[in-house]
């Protein structure tokens, strides 16, 4: 699965030319099915950043920023032929991420919803949700790991042993201690299983790079290191 960007754009050559631009650089454009359903088809794409025009039909942008700020901290951009500073005002203060006026370059649209992205899903605290490892974002509450526009799901199993691996910050964590801390969480695995996991997981990482991210210590275990 890779970054999902859901886009509220009733011009419908615009909305062409963005899917088309954005799914070059690997990432998943939605929309909603009709004006109707805003919030259905927003809870059913579950995206990572949302673009929305100001002029649309039945309501306004400003109105599904509102609606959307009150239910998810999801980056916004507006996108709009508006270029009065109200209404850059007014959509910073309900919440949007940034504006962007048209007519815009697709690269420079781009490169702002890449430098948001890497904002949202790389800031690191004690409540984070995601947490950055050699230049990929790996969000815990989802479960997947995503780099370049490109994200692959884990399995839990996969999922809790990598997660444990990063956090430990270039220490060795030990076959006991990994399968400890997996049985601890009701996830237990034997040994053979547990190099199975590991076999999988490097895998799996390999398709962003990153296989070599997760080495193994014989005789003493693994560690997540920085590439």
């Amino acid at each position: 699965m890779n970054m999902n960007i859901f886009i509220i754009e009733d011009d419908s050559l615009l909305l062409k030319a963005l899917n088309e631009g954005l799914s070059q650089w690997s990432y998943v454009v939605s929309h909603p099915s009709d004006f109707s359903h805003v919030m259905r088809d927003f809870a059913a794409h579950r995206p990572h950043l949302v673009i929305i025009d100001i002029q649309l039909p039945k309501f306004d942008g400003f109105h599904w920023c509102r609606e959307i700020r009150s239910v998810s901290k999801v980056p916004i951009i507006f996108l709009s032929s508006r270029d009065h500073p109200m209404d850059m005002v007014m959509a910073m203060n309900l919440g949007a991420d940034d504006y962007v006026q048209k007519p815009f370059h697709m690269d420079v649209l781009l490169a702002k919803i890449q430098a948001i992205l890497r904002r949202t899903y790389t800031y690191e605290d004690a409540s984070a949700d995601v947490i950055e490892w050699n230049q990929a974002i790996i969000d815990l509450k989802r479960g997947g790991i995503y780099k370049d526009g490109k994200t692959i799901e884990l399995t839990k199993n996969e999922f809790f042993i990598l997660s444990v691996l990063v956090k430990s910050n270039n220490e060795i964590i030990s076959r006991h201690e990994l399968m400890k801390m997996l049985w601890d969480d009701d996830q237990f695995i034997n040994d053979n299983t547990l190099t199975a996991n590991i076999t999988r997981l490097r895998q799996k990482l390999s398709t962003l790079n990153l296989a070599e991210g997760i080495i193994t210590k014989k005789g003493r275990g693994y560690m997540a290191v920085t590439l």
